[in-house]
């Protein structure tokens, strides 16, 4: 049931064609998930200020998951999505906020149940 949410002020025609899937691949294996739950969303266009400045490239990632995170692990995650998302969309790790959820199973619905009955 991973969920990773990026949003960025960078524009719509800037997010490589490619970016959603590679997110998704690089998400699913950082946290060792299978892929077919992995849910990705992109919001660019957003009207986003870092330190006040408006026209510098930022981002704020949200990473849910069941399970998977932690001390050392959310470290690892942070370097992996931090890196990706600087190589495709541009945006410096340092301008970039990575929040970590750690959904209980009981928490998070699929298919008309909920996690706690399929795990």
């Amino acid at each position: 049931m991973p969920l990773c949410t990026i949003d960025t002020n960078v524009s719509v025609d800037k997010i490589p064609a490619n970016f959603v899937k590679q997110t998704s691949s690089l998400v699913a294996k950082t946290l060792g998930k299978p892929e077919s739950y992995v849910v990705v969303q992109v919001r660019p266009d957003q009207i986003m200020a870092w330190g006040g400045i408006l026209e510098s490239p930022c981002a704020v990632v949200h990473l849910h998951s069941i399970g998977q995170l932690g001390v050392s692990q959310n470290k690892k995650h942070s370097a992996a999505i931090s890196a990706h998302v600087q190589k495709e969309l541009g945006i410096p790790s340092h301008k970039m906020y990575i929040f970590f959820h750690d959904a209980d199973k009981t928490d998070v619905g699929y298919s008309g149940t909920t996690f706690h009955d399929i795990l």
